[in-house]
């Protein structure tokens, strides 16, 4: 008997629960998922912790292409954590969670400093890290225009105040919402704790990898264990530049996976988006930009390196 797939397994969960009334089938997909993904985490070699919109599928899509090229497999088909090792078991499983969304939290909790000893705190475990105020102005159109109503569905439950996505404004969003500024430094300040009680673990920052793509995507294949050449490495980063990942998405290239083209004439839906280091000063006041920044200085961790952040040399612009 054929084994399923990571993929369809997810599928046949959503599909069965999907006639359920609201309460019932949320309380029925959560620990149905979180068992799904703490497998899937348990099989892989490989976990990438990022918060939604921190450069996860860009990174999934340039490991994906070093293996496409290596053997043979087809542009479209992304790895997302066995797609690739299906077909050829020797390429290296990969699981990506935000390790704190609904039934994601299961594996963020498997992980924390914290918790008993288990299989998970002895894999290779990556959090990639961006600068939560461009985050908080991306995970914004993602939530408002991206995100499934499946997953907003499971968010929503497990929120204090239920955002209603259709009549959220991006600063109530970004400073006010449960799952704004304030959460996301937070959780970025947790993963650094946990991470460093890891002991095959790193932290990449997603600027890192914009300002040095083949060194730090180096970086992260020595982690993993794997050896590509300088070329090889080339060929995966021009393939996953921007300008080509924009273009195949708008060509509605993808059909599966985050890359979905949404809505091709909201420049703003679009999953590869702006790509832009310090972009969230475009949206908001100049005083608004002067409040946010003074919250990430006052309570991000150091560790990262954001802090503190140096004013603009131009005033931003509102939105």
């Amino acid at each position: 008997m054929p084994v399923l797939s990571d993929a369809i397994k997810k599928v046949l969960v959503i599909a069965a629960t999907g006639a359920l009334p609201k309460s019932m089938r949320i309380t029925a997909r959560e620990p149905l998922l979180a068992k799904l993904e703490l497998g899937i985490a348990e099989r892989a070699d490989l976990l990438i912790i990022g918060h939604p919109k921190s450069g996860n599928t860009w990174l999934k899509a340039m490991l994906s292409r070093l293996y496409q090229v290596r053997y043979g497999l087809p542009e479209k088909l992304m790895n997302k954590s066995d797609e690739y090792s299906r077909r050829h078991p020797e390429i290296p499983r990969m699981a990506a969670t935000n390790g704190c969304y609904s039934y994601e939290s299961a594996v963020g909790k498997a992980l924390a400093a914290d918790a008993p000893d288990n299989p998970l705190k002895h894999k290779a475990v990556m959090l990639l890290a961006r600068n939560p105020l461009d985050i908080a102005v991306s995970w914004y159109m993602q939530f408002t225009k991206r995100q499934s109503a499946r997953k907003q569905e499971l968010i929503n439950h497990n929120l204090a105040h239920p955002i209603d996505r259709n009549n959220i404004e991006m600063w109530e969003f970004v400073r006010h919402s449960d799952i704004g500024l304030p959460f996301l430094i937070d959780y970025l300040n947790g993963w650094a704790r946990d991470i460093e009680a890891l002991p095959r673990a790193a932290i990449v920052r997603y600027e890192d990898l914009r300002h040095d793509t083949a060194n730090t995507l180096a970086r992260i294949l020595e982690l993993m264990g794997e050896s590509f050449s300088e070329e090889e490495i080339a060929a995966a980063v021009e393939w996953g530049s921007f300008d080509n990942l924009r273009k195949l998405e708008a060509e509605g290239f993808f059909s599966q996976g985050g890359m979905t083209l949404r809505n091709p004439k909201d420049p703003e839906s679009f999953k590869v988006r702006r790509a832009k280091v310090g972009g969230y000063r475009d949206y908001f006041s100049p005083q608004q930009v002067m409040e946010l920044e003074a919250l990430v200085n006052d309570n991000l961790s150091p560790v990262f390196g954001y802090t503190p952040i140096s004013p603009p040399v131009a005033a931003a612009t509102g939105s």
